[in-house]
């Protein structure tokens, strides 16, 4: 069983780390991360309430 556990990135951030841990975590491009919260953003706006949750919970 793999012993990975999501953090924020500290190498691959542009505001907090978010959209790179997760990418880092599911070993995905974390510029399709990055896209998808756009997408959020537009769609409604929960996007960015997500992403402050996430940097909140989501340690360094």
């Amino acid at each position: 069983m793999s012993d990975r556990r999501l953090y924020r990135s500290s190498t691959n951030y542009m505001i907090c780390g978010v959209c790179g841990g997760i990418g880092e975590y599911f070993g995905i491009d974390p510029t399709l991360i990055r896209l998808a919260w756009v997408l959020f953003c537009c769609m409604g706006g929960s996007g960015i309430l997500a992403y402050i949750v996430a940097a909140i919970i989501i340690p360094r």
